[in-house]
C-alpha cells in the first residue's frame, strides 16, 4: 500500500503543479488514498520530494527525476550564487572557484545532491576539484552551474 501511494504522490507531482501538502491531500484523495497531511509529510521525506521556485515566486513539489536545472532546491542555488566566483571545465574535470572558505560549504551541497556522472569532489579553501565520469557529463554540469549562479 506505501509503495503505491508512494508512486501515485510521484505521479501527482510530474503531472500537477501541486503547491502545498493539502492539494498532495486532495489528490491523493481522489485517486483512493484516504491518508492524513502527517503521513504525506513523512512520504515527502522518504522520497526526498523537494520544493523548487517557480519564475511567478511560488514554490512547487518536484523530485530529482527532474532536470538538474529545474529540480535544483532554492536554499542549494543561494549558497551556489552567493559563493561560487567562477566555474570551468576540461576534459572529464571541473574546477570551481568559490570567495574565500567557501568551498568546503559548495562541495558538501555537491556532495548531498545526486549528480549524473560525478565521481568524486575535493575541496580547499576556495577551490572545489571535481571528476566527473565523461567529458559530457563535465560540460552538463558546469553549464547548469553557470546557468545557475548567472555567469
Amino acid at each position: 500500500m506505501k509503495n503505491k501511494r508512494q508512486e501515485k504522490l510521484l505521479e501527482i507531482i510530474d503531472s500537477h503543479i501541486v503547491t502545498t501538502q493539502e492539494q498532495l491531500l486532495e489528490y491523493l484523495k481522489v485517486s483512493g488514498y484516504n491518508v492524513t497531511q502527517a503521513t504525506v509529510s513523512r512520504d515527502i521525506k522518504e522520497l526526498r520530494i523537494i520544493k523548487t521556485l517557480l519564475p511567478t515566486g511560488e514554490y512547487y513539489y518536484t523530485h530529482n527525476n527532474i532536470a538538474i536545472k529545474q529540480a535544483m532546491p532554492v536554499k542549494l542555488n543561494s549558497i551556489f550564487m552567493e559563493s561560487i566566483k567562477s566555474i570551468d571545465w576540461a576534459g572529464n574535470f571541473v574546477v570551481i572557484k568559490c570567495y574565500s572558505g567557501m568551498a568546503n560549504a559548495v562541495c558538501a551541497s555537491i556532495d548531498n545532491e545526486s549528480w549524473d556522472g560525478l565521481l568524486g569532489t575535493i575541496a580547499g579553501d576556495d577551490t572545489i576539484f571535481m571528476l566527473l565520469r565523461t567529458e559530457n557529463h563535465a560540460r552538463s554540469f558546469a553549464e547548469n552551474i553557470k546557468d545557475i549562479i548567472g555567469k
